[in-house]
């Protein structure tokens, strides 16, 4: 393993960077037509500098950052932020053509100040023809009610309810701030889970981008955004770079699962702080995190929805890295179907449960990092190609969803019926569904009102298990219609016994059991029935129903599922799981004090609090998606597909 550094004179002990994997590190190369450049980067796994001091916010004992301007573009004269911006980044090239305009960020100067004596790198910015589209002023009513103001959002500390905290609000807050991890001094994340009694960490004392959203929402509805930027902006020097061929090597654009700070030894008496990067390569079943690179795009969005900093999202590298991940999802393969084919583990459930292919939650968080990236992406003759494929995808993906992953009584019952063996382009039973699929236990389980998006959807195969996450984000992002969307949360109150019982809320259900939970998740000791993935309860998932309910006018449901959690997670010690058909007993491998069920209560208890801050989160229908047809092939014989059914769904 080669690693490169930055070297410069330093008196300090301590120095910090990201751990490196290239096989070939470019820099300094004699030989390399980009010699007469030391601070070009290109085709490096990842970047190796002293991110502190490069991506340092200007505040006291680090040194201050020139404020560099920008022209006029929308919001007024903006300040540089006083970051290191890659200077020519080399372009690359997927199915969606994107590049990175060359003129944009020239020169690069050395500026005084930092975290261990070495002089960071900044960048001064020149901006050419340079089109950033920013947000029109824009007005939501909150149920109904008051109108609140998206375009000129001040800070979270301005309009917080201030009221007396219940003392598991404190412990959760305390306990929470105990979990924040430090790098150079600043905070960049929260770990997994504290639990001191725990022999065996494995990867609980890392930062999982997935589970320090919740604790990034957390601290910007407290208004303290420092430790998210921080955090968004480390995560993104981690991103993998290089686009490679080995196998055990992540794709280009790829976002790692988790990081850890590790303390390297250097000389005596010396050592430094590394960032080191899981890809997936260290994983149980060495699965590679589809879900990382949206849930990063989701936070930059709410980082900016919820502070008022779009500077942020308008940085080089920022859109640079945004275009890479869109690219990596994006890239057309041998799947016919508009939604994202991934393996099993690549999401919230990252173990063998019988949800490889297309599974909601992918389909449903996919959904949603298209939405925030059609915000936030700068239109450029460079981007044009990648928001006409984002906007095509969107509604392909949208149309695909609601129209073949929707279940009610009707739809069963038409399933029921199904003819199978069509060959047409007017087959109704599309994916040859063998009506004997249809478990017994659905045919007695689901109401007469109501329903929900089935988990998967494959030639010949339909998931009809109910997978919590992928349905509370169907609502929140208007994957589903607004009649599905409400039909939905009437499902979870007509279950409410199955899928809330003692502890909301269950990953999924049913819970897979005897020979098919042998055949499916392989025997698999964890994921017993009933138990962890398997059917367990997960009280992270509190935050995201919370906001389901707001956004649907559903008050009274978040309210009496954050009541009966603060019942008992404070005595159970914060669990990261309970088992059983109810959620009673506490998960039999569960790990104490997991951050992500501190934070997923402490952000539900703030969002019921201040509506219009959840309001910034969610999404309204887009009729626009509705009005694009992208299967309108008609000069290859194709007929045109209509959009009739999801366009009448809305209207009625």
């Amino acid at each position: 393993m080669n690693t490169v550094r930055f070297f410069s004179k330093s008196t300090m002990k301590t120095t910090c960077r990201i751990l490196l994997f290239s096989r070939n590190p470019p820099f300094f190369n004699p030989n390399s037509q980009h010699h007469a450049d030391p601070f070009r980067i290109i085709g490096s796994r990842s970047i190796i500098f002293n991110t502190h001091k490069a991506f340092r916010l200007p505040s006291s004992g680090f040194g201050q950052p020139v404020a560099l301007t920008r022209p006029n573009n929308g919001f007024g004269t903006t300040p540089s932020r006083g970051a290191f911006v890659i200077s020519r980044v080399a372009s690359f090239s997927t199915t969606v053509e994107t590049r990175v305009n060359e003129n944009n960020f020239e020169r690069i100067y050395v500026q005084g100040g930092g975290c261990v004596g070495v002089k960071p790198l900044v960048v001064e910015r020149i901006d050419k023809d340079e089109n950033i589209v920013g947000e029109d002023e824009s007005r939501i009513e909150v149920n109904g009610g008051s109108d609140v103001n998206l375009g000129n959002s001040k800070g979270l500390s301005e309009s917080v309810v201030a009221r007396e905290e219940s003392e598991v609000e404190k412990e959760a807050w305390e306990l929470l701030r105990e979990a924040v991890v430090t790098y150079c001094g600043s905070p960049v994340g929260t770990v997994a889970a504290r639990d001191s009694s725990d022999n065996q960490m494995l990867n609980y004392d890392q930062v999982f981008i997935r589970d320090f959203v919740p604790s990034a929402l957390a601290f910007l509805l407290k208004g303290e955004g420092e430790i998210v930027r921080n955090f968004l902006l480390h995560t993104l020097q981690l991103q993998s770079w290089e686009k490679t061929v080995d196998c055990y090597s992540p794709g280009q654009g790829l976002m790692p699962a988790s990081f850890k700070v590790r303390i390297v030894p250097l000389d005596e008496n010396k050592h430094e702080e590394v960032l080191d990067p899981d890809f997936g390569e260290s994983a149980i079943g060495r699965v590679a995190p589809v879900d990382s690179g949206l849930w990063w795009i989701i936070l930059l969005r709410a980082y900016g929805k919820l502070t008022g900093d779009y500077a942020l999202q308008e940085r080089v590298d920022v859109q640079t890295g945004l275009k890479m991940i869109l690219n990596l999802c994006l890239t057309d393969g041998f799947d016919m179907f508009p939604s994202l084919l991934v393996t099993d583990g690549s999401c919230m459930i990252d173990r063998r449960m019988g949800i490889h292919g297309h599974p909601l939650e992918i389909q449903a968080l996919f959904y949603s990092a298209l939405r925030c990236s059609r915000e936030m992406l700068a239109v450029n003759d460079g981007s044009q190609n990648l928001v006409r494929a984002i906007n095509n995808r969107l509604s392909a993906l949208s149309f695909h969803i609601r129209e073949y992953y929707w279940v009610d009584m009707k739809k069963i019952n038409e399933i029921y019926r199904y003819k199978t063996e069509e060959y047409s382009m007017d087959a109704i039973n599309k994916f040859n569904i063998y009506p004997e699929q249809i478990p017994s236990w659905l045919m007695d389980w689901i109401p007469e009102d109501g329903g929900y998006m089935m988990g998967n959807l494959q030639p010949a195969h339909m998931d009809f298990r109910f997978f919590t996450l992928g349905n509370l984000w169907s609502i929140v992002s208007s994957l589903g219609t607004p009649k599905q969307n409400a039909a939905i949360l009437n499902f979870i109150e007509a279950k409410w016994d199955d899928l809330v019982g003692h502890m909301p809320l269950k990953i999924c259900y049913p819970a897979l059991e005897n020979e098919e939970w042998r055949i499916i998740t392989g025997s698999d000791p964890k994921n017993t029935p009933w138990s962890y993935h398997n059917g367990g309860s997960w009280p992270t998932l509190l935050w995201q129903f919370t906001l389901a309910c707001i956004k649907m006018g559903r008050f009274e449901l978040a309210q009496k599922a954050v009541a009966l959690a603060e019942k008992r997670l404070s005595g159970d010690r914060w669990p990261e799981y309970y088992d059983t058909r109810t959620g009673r007993f506490i998960g039999k491998q569960a790990r104490f004090f997991q951050t992500w069920t501190i934070t997923g209560f402490l952000a539900s208890k703030m969002l019921l609090e201040n509506p219009e801050k959840a309001s910034l989160l969610f999404w309204e229908e887009d009729y626009e998606l509705l009005e694009i047809c992208v299967c309108a092939l008609s000069k290859s014989g194709r007929r045109k597909c209509s959009r009739f059914a999801a366009k009448s769904q809305i209207l009625v």
